[in-house]
């Protein structure tokens, strides 16, 4: 069971796009699974906007992504890998701004 305290501590991180939300799910998994052995995370619930993976200790990094404004939103949070969220996140295309 998860202590109140910790479920307001969590931190949301929020990008925009220029990927379609569906790209975005698929370099989510492919950042997290694997390629830097430190961040291994694998899929445990997936849709079409959205994607939860589980990582060492148990972790879960949740991701989802829409499309908003001309742009796909991407938010994604965690307790523990708030530092590779923001890399996987830094990754993605910059959205388009007109």
């Amino acid at each position: 069971m998860t202590a109140p305290h910790l479920q307001s501590s969590r931190t949301m991180q929020v990008a925009r796009t220029s990927l379609a939300p569906s790209a975005v799910m698929t370099a989510a998994k492919a950042f997290f699974s694997g390629a830097q052995s430190v961040y291994v995370a694998f899929v445990e619930k997936e849709g079409p906007g959205h994607v939860a993976l589980r990582g060492q200790g148990g972790e879960e990094i949740v991701i989802a992504a829409r499309e908003l404004d001309g742009a796909t939103e991407v938010t994604g949070g965690s307790y523990l890998f708030d530092q590779q969220l923001a890399r996987f996140l830094s990754t993605l295309p910059p959205a388009v701004t007109t």
